[in-house]
């Protein structure tokens, strides 16, 4: 037999080692396709955001945390933060402590809720004592503007109130839960003016209003908790008028677990907080999901039952990250 002869393969020999070939071919593809799929779906599920800064630990020393709920940003950039253990910190942009007070009554339970006023004075959600409680920057406590402090249904009377914002008139918003959710206006003087809400999941209704922004134009935006959704009111003339509502239950973009902050962005984005999915989520102010940031977990870049979250005029978001004893800072 020639060497041309040796070297020619008949055609059975020919498909036995193509069908072997194509059979290692899918082999591989078996081995590396789980692994092509997980990176695919990493890529596209995976939050946006840059991590810029983590600090705090748990304790109860100047500058430590013991379960931080609630905060607020003031004009100057300073970051006020109040926590389980009925402290308000105050601390710079990077952590470092400036000062500290305790309010004054906390057997019953501690504030959950921090903003400004227009005059710059903090307004304190003193959430079991049924009262808004205002203070100097510098932990001066304003008796005479003290809202509230008795516990009903009536006006000027509180449930569990949460949060307190101003709008441009002076005039003062404050959310309430348990028997009654719902929101109280004020004048500027502490004269009730009118309510609106009630309990239940109906448009206008609510199940643990929160937290309160105010846009531009005046307009009340509330993140309705336990109802998963944001609500926005315009409540500038003698009632409020709901002008728009969105959001579901769940996890998946777009979606909402128990949102406990709002913040409105002057470039025109909603960033929400969301306790219930541990993350930052970036909306337009129409609903529509646009980034992003935050899974449940302990490291850094991971949150456990965030409460809260304000923006400084670097755009940059400050998470207080409750359960972690700690504050997270980033961009989205």
């Amino acid at each position: 037999m020639s060497a041309s002869t040796q070297l020619r393969s008949s055609p059975t020999t020919r498909r036995r080692s193509w069908r072997g070939r194509l059979l290692g071919i899918l082999a591989a593809l078996s081995v590396l396709l789980p692994f092509w799929v997980l990176a695919r779906s990493q890529l596209i599920s995976s939050p946006g955001g840059k991590l810029e800064k983590v600090w705090g630990v748990q304790g109860l020393r100047p500058g430590q945390f013991q379960r931080p709920r609630a905060m607020a940003i003031a004009a100057n950039g300073e970051l006020y933060v109040v926590d389980k253990s009925a402290r308000i910190q105050v601390f710079d942009q990077d952590g470092n402590y400036l000062r500290g007070w305790r309010t004054p009554d906390y057997a019953n339970g501690k504030p959950t809720g921090l903003s400004f006023d227009g005059d710059g004075n903090l307004m304190v959600a003193d959430t079991h004592y049924f009262r808004i409680l205002f203070y100097r920057p510098d932990g001066t406590l304003l008796d005479e503007k003290t809202l509230g402090g008795t516990f009903g249904a009536g006006p000027g009377e509180f449930g569990l109130v949460t949060d307190a914002v101003t709008d441009s008139q002076g005039n003062i918003y404050v959310a309430e839960y348990g028997d009654f959710d719902r929101i109280q206006k004020f004048s500027p003087d502490g004269k009730f003016l009118f309510e609106w809400g009630g309990h239940g999941s109906e448009p206008g209704q609510f199940v643990r209003p929160q937290n309160l922004a105010i846009d531009e134009q005046d307009h009340i935006w509330v993140v309705d908790a336990c109802n998963d959704r944001v609500q926005v009111f315009d409540a500038r003339g003698d009632s409020a008028t709901l002008i728009q509502v969105w959001g579901e239950s769940g996890a998946a973009p777009g979606q909402l677990r128990y949102p406990y902050d709002i913040v409105l962005s002057p470039d025109g984005f909603v960033y929400i907080c969301e306790f219930g999915n541990h993350r930052v989520q970036k909306f337009t102010r129409d609903g529509q999901p646009v980034d992003s940031w935050g899974s449940q977990g302990r490291g850094p870049g991971q949150l456990f039952n965030p409460w809260s979250i304000v923006q400084d005029d670097r755009g940059r978001i400050h998470v207080l990250d409750t359960y972690n004893h700690r504050m997270q800072r980033i961009r989205l």
